[in-house]
């Protein structure tokens, strides 16, 4: 059984030297578990590969954690993300049939970041991108991003949407007044992450992204950031009131949007999730280092599917999708 796992994270050291690394050294307030499974994500090599042996993980697209350099003004994003892309590049062409990735892009600057996605694709041979949350406080629905999905639809590849800690407006909001490692967690993978995640792919959908480019594909992951729960009180409340749009909210999961598993590991919420929205859209993820190898082998030795929705679930669909041998 092939198992691919598509959204599987690295550290690239350049990017601390140039933002420095205070946001693990908050992360580190919530526990030195975390903090010994980030000590991980800088290690692309020998020993990232004998983990995947051990679990049976023959393949990790990888993408950028957060911080990425992509939240950097342009000026320093654009070199940044070139050298990220490079050494990923690098990375995946010393183990070609276990690694692939998703490049890093300078968002703040639409026109460069199509640029950098056109070149990592076409000559560093990467899948798609990875953009993590706002950028400069604008949802990617603003016209202003139109550039970065005009080249992603024309190339054929995808954008991996992941969520970023929040802006402090919404930090103040909402995670004020908890003790910090407690206000931390619940503001990222706790909770905030995945609501503003949510949040996010519905305002794409709202706001008539996909029908002003029909061919645009986004993954997101978490088995879907809570919307397969909450998708038929979504459809219900939300087409009537998103006017512009040519079709029900629902229906733009069949065609444009894909989910992956990334750190859930209970087989009801990918029950839930392939009735809600069918096994096509679905994809395997272990949201490597944060969540272990051995937890995803383990989600997927529990689960009880027919064999060709597994087989499409573990592999066939990301290699459709990405176009991976």
């Amino acid at each position: 059984m092939k198992v691919i796992a598509l959204e599987e994270h690295f550290r690239n050291e350049a990017v601390d030297a140039e933002m420095g690394n205070n946001y693990f050294r908050t992360i580190n307030t919530a526990g030195e578990a975390m903090m010994r499974s980030l000590s991980d994500l800088s290690e692309v090599g020998e020993r990232r590969i004998a983990d995947m042996d051990l679990h049976g993980v023959d393949v990790q697209v990888l993408s950028h954690t957060v911080p990425s350099p992509e939240v950097l003004e342009p000026s320093r994003a654009i070199p940044l993300t070139k050298r990220v892309n490079d050494d990923l590049a690098d990375t995946i062409s010393r183990y070609p049939t276990r690694l692939a990735g998703f490049a890093s892009l300078p968002v703040a600057e639409p026109g460069a970041a199509a640029k950098e996605l056109e070149r990592a694709v076409k000559q560093l041979g990467l899948e798609g991108a990875m953009i993590q949350g706002v950028s400069q406080g604008r949802f990617l629905d603003d016209p202003f991003f139109a550039p970065i999905f005009e080249t992603s639809e024309a190339l054929d590849v995808p954008l991996y949407l992941h969520p970023a800690p929040p802006p402090k407006p919404v930090m103040d909001a909402y995670f004020s007044g908890l003790e910090p490692g407690l206000a931390r967690m619940l503001s990222i993978a706790g909770w905030g992450w995945h609501a503003e995640m949510g949040l996010h792919t519905l305002r794409l959908i709202a706001t008539g992204v996909f029908d002003r480019f029909p061919k645009l594909q986004i993954i997101i992951g978490h088995m879907g950031e809570m919307i397969p729960f909450f998708l038929a009180r979504i459809n219900a409340v939300l087409t009537p009131a998103a006017k512009v749009l040519k079709r029900s909210v629902a229906d733009y999961f069949k065609s444009n949007i894909h989910i992956t598993s990334s750190g859930i590991f209970t087989p009801g919420p990918l029950y839930l999730t392939i009735e809600v929205i069918g096994i096509d859209r679905l994809m395997f993820s272990i949201d490597y280092p944060y969540s272990s190898n051995e937890k995803g082998r383990a989600f997927l030795n529990e689960l009880q599917l027919p064999a060709e929705d597994f087989e499409r679930f573990t592999h066939g669909n990301a290699e459709r999708l990405l176009k991976l041998a």
